[in-house]
């Protein structure tokens, strides 16, 4: 029997439940097209109240409260300018080179989404300051891993916060790096150790943003400078299939990113080699790499069949969030405009509730969130020991992101891919369309979406039903609607439509088992819809015996409404009162001790009678 085979035996009995494997993306599978369908690139949608809005707002105001001087201070000293402020500390002691670019870059996406004046006014300084440290020569004192950033910060200030002095900038300082960077270009290997993330460090990340500033301005210096960092080592090895034998033990956050750079490439020349690269890579992530979270990468690892599993053993550092959020939303997004599939969303939407969604919030002196931690023993979610991390350069355009992962649009559709309380204007040639989406999801099952227009318009409202989902249902107007709602697909309601119309859609959110890996069929987590429960820890009372099968999952696992939505006691078929309840991962604070993997063949745990 083949791994595949198992893992479709193990679905079978309902412990892979949501795990579908993937066949490998064949030629002929396509499209011409480049572009099916588009995000609204951060304009026109809106948060309403929810913990993702309260995430993005505490973000938003951490970030636009450090000290300017502090961040430029580094920048100032090295040039010989005065520099008043002081050191941010943690990785940025000497200058704020790791994070500076992708602070622009969320601060600008930002003001894109929101409108924020002053969050504008404050990265157009910063970027304006930073500007008088560069050498007429285009130095800037960075070597790849952080020019990479810059990159992308100077990029959106052109695009999103309308900064035509970035582009200049762009330019002396790309003609510089052209000149002067190592190009060893050494793809990265498992051993020895420094070699995880290949030499320069992350060099493979560099093309994405160069493409880019390409596209934006049709510049061929950003593209020929892209070309000389493509990493077709690595993405030839998904070519033609989504089971590399060959793929693991490099560095994970970056080399998911990497196929951003891919991605780009496709976008910019249509060669369908690297979309098929991208969507074989997707496929490997899913079948082999991530938790049920999302999550992916212990010990910020791509891992060899069987150690995801065994590593909940032994490693804290289960998942590089703020930074594998990042990868995951751009891979998700970028593979959703090209094709189409709404399959596609179901990472996005794995990675917001159970990723960055779940991640503590940034704080203080840059203490901030970098590793979940989801052992069998138990977790716990602690700050990283160091401030400012690359996490806290990600973090920012993470949760801007919350904007562009919501809804899409083609000529004739849109598209809600996320159920999220949120608004989003269509504008179209025939008048402008206001969706409303209102929504208790993932607690609840229901979302209802209000379409306000000045006249009445025909089109298709196209709304994803997850993999996983079984037995979604729409109605119009309090009324059922027949329509295919067949997990991993669109369900599309295609009519002439009328302000204050509305659409309720239901996913019905049944528990089940996730398994961790082929290899561990039995170590699994409780996921509820989209949402990963973890059990109460710290609790002094044994581990019970937990049902074994989906439908006793949801027989003896039971809604506790007195304590809140979403979470759950576990009342067992022999009466026997169990203290410790199951929560959503993203309800889970600092310093709160959970269970997120079981054993269910060790189960019971009794230490003592």
């Amino acid at each position: 029997m083949d791994r595949r085979d198992f893992l479709r035996g193990l679905a079978a009995t309902g412990m892979l439940a949501g795990v579908a494997m993937r066949a490998s993306t064949s030629p002929s599978d396509i499209d011409p097209r480049v572009i099916k369908v588009s995000a609204f690139d951060y304009d026109g949608v809106r948060l309403y109240d929810s913990r993702w809005n309260d995430q993005y707002l505490h973000a938003r105001e951490f970030y636009f409260n450090v000290s300017n001087d502090d961040i430029l201070h580094g920048f100032r000293a090295k040039a010989g300018l005065p520099a008043p402020g002081k050191p941010l500390g943690g990785w940025c002691d000497e200058d704020s080179s790791t994070v500076f670019g992708q602070w622009l870059s969320g601060m600008s996406r930002m003001y894109r989404a929101t409108g924020d004046q002053a969050m504008r006014d404050k990265a157009a300084y910063l970027l304006g300051e930073f500007s008088k440290t560069v050498g007429l020569d285009g130095n800037c004192r960075m070597d790849v891993y952080p020019y990479e950033k810059l990159v992308c910060g100077l990029v959106d200030m052109y695009e999103y916060a309308g900064e035509k002095d970035a582009m200049p900038l762009l330019e002396r300082v790309t003609a510089y790096a052209s000149k002067t960077f190592d190009r060893t270009r050494q793809p990265a290997a498992p051993k020895p150790w420094e070699m995880h993330s290949g030499k320069p460090l992350e060099w493979y990340t560099q093309p994405e943003n160069l493409f880019r500033a390409y596209q934006l301005t049709g510049n061929k210096q950003f593209k020929d400078f892209a070309d000389v960092w493509l990493y077709d080592s690595y993405w030839d090895k998904f070519a033609n299939t989504s089971s590399p034998s060959d793929a693991s033990g490099v560095h994970a956050y970056s080399h998911v990113n990497s196929f951003s750079s891919a991605s780009m490439r496709y976008a910019v020349t249509g060669d369908p080699t690297h979309l098929r690269v991208v969507e074989n890579a997707y496929d490997f992530l899913q079948n082999t790499q991530c938790y049920a979270t999302g999550g992916y990468g212990p010990v910020e690892r791509l891992m060899p069949a069987g150690s995801l599993g065994r590593a909940l053993d032994y490693q804290l550092n289960s998942f590089e969030t703020p930074c594998g959020s990042w990868a995951g939303f751009k891979m998700s997004r970028y593979l959703m405009q090209f094709t189409g599939k709404a399959r596609y969303g179901d990472w996005a939407e794995r990675l917001l509730y159970n990723g960055i969604g779940s991640a503590l919030q940034i704080n203080g002196k840059g203490r901030h969130f970098y590793y979940a931690d989801y052992r069998v023993g138990g977790g716990v979610k602690i700050f990283s020991r160091n401030a400012y991390t690359c996490c806290s350069g990600t973090y920012i355009q993470d949760v801007a992101d919350f904007h562009n992962l919501i809804f899409y649009k083609d000529d004739s559709s849109l598209y809600v891919n996320l159920y999220v309380p949120s608004e989003v204007t269509w504008k179209r040639s025939d008048g402008a369309v206001r969706l409303v989406q209102d929504t208790r999801y993932p607690e609840a099952e229901t979302s209802t979406l209000t379409l306000q227009m000045d006249r009445s318009m025909k089109f298709p409202l196209r709304m994803r039903i997850p993999e996983w989902a079984q037995g979604a249902s729409v109605k119009v107007n309090g009324a059922p609607y027949q329509t295919a709602c067949q997990p991993g697909t669109w369900a599309t309601v295609n009519r002439s439509w009328n302000s204050g119309d509305t659409v309720e859609i239901t996913i019905p959110l049944r528990l089940r088992w996730h398994a961790v890996d082929a290899q561990h069929p039995h170590r699994a987590a409780v996921v509820r819809g989209p949402v990963v429960l973890v059990q109460d820890g710290m609790i002094h009372e044994p581990m019970f015996k937990l049902p074994e099968n989906n439908d006793d999952l949801n027989k003896y696992l039971v809604a506790d409404n007195e304590e809140g939505p979403g979470i759950f006691r576990f009342a067992p078929p022999d009466g026997s009162n169990v203290m410790a309840k199951f929560r959503p991962f993203y309800s889970v604070g600092g310093d709160y001790y959970y269970r997120m993997y079981f054993d269910l063949d060790k189960l019971p745990v009794v230490l003592w009678q």
